[in-house]
């Protein structure tokens, strides 16, 4: 008897150590990713944002400093043209991040951005963005990555420096389904 009760205990902790798994790889992502769009905090930054005229405030310099990072699966380089623009809020500003695919195989990158400090993300708005599609590049391929951004005039007036970081993550297996692999980016196609 007691061999079964322990059986029972053993498979009853087993199945909430699965059910936690699940609930962390499949439940958690999009609840996490869902409150940081809400709350703004880990600075993630939203989708493609579409710019309206407004006065640029030549009054006032905001310095906005560009850091690129790999995860530790991404063999690519990856780097910011420039370390930091001073930028004028309410002005389009444009620049680049340059990546390139050392390997002897064609792969497919994702980059995921993040700002610091967390609270100017409702403030820093891209208008065209590589994070916004996957980016393919073939067996030893470089690429510039256009960003196009404007911060926000209503910035508030304490922040003097923004910190947009990007980290590329390898996503090529999600895409090995796909016959050629080399065209998952719609404006790539030809």
């Amino acid at each position: 008897m007691r061999l079964n009760e322990n059986a029972i205990v053993a498979t009853k902790l087993l199945a909430l150590a699965a059910g936690m798994l699940l609930f962390a790889l499949f439940v958690m992502p999009p609840l996490y990713d869902a409150f940081c769009e809400i709350t703004g905090l880990n600075g993630k930054t939203g989708e493609k944002y579409e710019a309206v005229p407004a006065a640029v405030d030549t009054d006032r310099l905001v310095k906005v400093q560009f850091v690129a990072s790999n995860n530790e699966n991404m063999p690519w380089g990856f780097k910011p043209s420039v370390a930091t623009m001073k930028v004028h809020p309410g002005e389009a500003m444009d620049t680049v991040f340059l990546a390139s695919n050392p390997t002897g195989r064609d792969m497919v990158g994702q980059a995921i951005p993040s700002l610091v400090p967390f609270e100017t993300a409702q403030y820093f708005h891209k208008t065209e963005c590589f994070c916004f599609n996957q980016q393919t590049l073939e067996a030893g391929e470089s690429a510039e990555l256009p960003l196009r951004f404007i911060v926000d005039p209503d910035l508030p007036p304490g922040v003097n420096t923004i910190t947009l970081s990007y980290t590329l993550f390898d996503v090529t297996e999600r895409f090995s389904s796909n016959s050629d692999n080399k065209n998952t980016d719609p404006e790539r196609e030809g």
